[in-house]
């Protein structure tokens, strides 16, 4: 289970869309993640990272957006219930196959 998130969604919004904003105006760029974090009481770091996902997630940004982040950790849990089912048959198929190669009293 996930820990609880710090700050409000609305409040993520908010601040991503503000720092957007400022960053597009290049006389206010220098230093808009950290006004705007203590503006908002957010910690920059986080607000940086925010700021950083949604980029990424509008294709302004190279790396994986957070939908195919998503899909991909549902994939890999996926495919390792699958490697544990296909060894749970392969070690009953050995078993049984053992059985049946035993000779009858």
């Amino acid at each position: 289970m996930a820990a609880p998130k710090k700050y409000p969604d609305e409040l993520r919004e908010r601040a991503t869309r503000m720092a957007g904003e400022a960053r597009k105006d290049p006389a206010g760029r220098t230093g808009a993640i950290r006004r705007i974090a203590e503006q908002l009481d957010v910690h920059p770091e986080a607000l940086r990272t925010w700021a950083k996902r949604a980029e990424t997630d509008e294709g302004l940004r190279e790396g994986t957006t957070s939908a195919d982040a998503a899909r991909i950790a549902e994939l890999e849990r996926e495919n390792k219930e699958l490697r544990r089912a296909n060894a749970l048959l392969t070690s009953a198929s050995a078993f049984f196959a053992a059985e049946l190669a035993r000779p009858l009293r």
